[in-house]
């Protein structure tokens, strides 16, 4: 299933990134009907600088019916960071969340997870999730992690089972892997089921929806500083708006 250079870059990022990484795509082939996803030739697999450091990254990209891109994202800084970004893109026909899942990471001697965050992040015009979804996500366990992280001022795009943390031990990084997995299998199977929208308008809202989370989350500026150190302003624009924030137009 894998499209990287051997070896995979994740073979060389911190477990937790590997484990994930490696989930996504199991439950991606368990439940989904993939097919590949046409990915720039320039964009597929990139190295750059960033302040005298190899940074590496590669996109694995597939459609299915339900969903018109997934796109799983591993980056790698030097010796020392790692990075996972996962998005789902629904297919705007389907009245689905958008599945998103990131982790940022160290390696070697100090090991840490500084960030992870994972949600099924609402598109409806309330900012509400799917009855179905708001169904089984409740009866879900509630989790305590001692380091939680606040969100972002433009976070509101966010469900209220958005899980944002610094796990701190491996027992607190197998916690959260679990309930991604966990948040993962719940969306592939609710959308392997699902039926397309028939009223364009109900389709208009949902593609409304969906530029909204792409909209705020290219205000993310870590990213977008990283991308432009390395590789310049217009550089960066594109990949943000072509690999990771892509909009349908209404």
């Amino acid at each position: 299933m894998s499209n990287s250079l051997n070896p995979p870059l994740r073979n060389q990022q911190h477990a937790l990134i590997q484990k994930l990484a490696n989930g996504i795509e199991r439950i991606w082939q368990q439940y989904l009907d993939l097919s590949p996803y046409q990915v720039p030739d320039d964009l597929g697999y990139v190295e750059g600088y960033l302040e005298g450091e190899r940074l590496v990254i590669e996109n694995h990209c597939y459609q299915t019916p339900q969903f018109r891109k997934l796109h799983l994202e591993l980056a790698q800084v030097g010796k020392g960071l790692d990075i996972l970004h996962c998005v789902m893109f629904p297919n705007p026909a389907y009245a689905l969340p958008i599945f998103g899942a990131d982790i940022v990471g160290s390696r070697g001697e100090k090991a840490a997870i500084s960030a992870a965050i994972a949600d099924l992040s609402p598109v409806s015009a309330d900012r509400s999730l799917p009855a179905v979804y708001q169904a089984q996500l409740a009866e879900l366990p509630p989790l305590q992690f001692s380091q939680p992280r606040g969100l972002p001022p433009w976070g509101d795009i966010f469900s209220e089972f958005c899980l944002f943390v610094r796990p701190v031990t491996a027992e607190e990084e197998a916690v959260f892997l679990e309930r991604v997995l966990t948040f993962l299998t719940i969306h592939c199977q609710i959308a392997s089921t699902a039926t397309p929208l028939q009223a364009s308008t109900e389709v208009s809202k949902v593609l409304a929806g969906q530029q909204r989370y792409c909209t705020m989350q290219r205000q993310n500026d870590k990213t977008r500083r990283v991308l432009e150190k390395s590789f310049g302003t217009e550089w960066a624009e594109r990949y943000m708006t072509t690999m990771l924030f892509d909009c349908v137009a209404v």
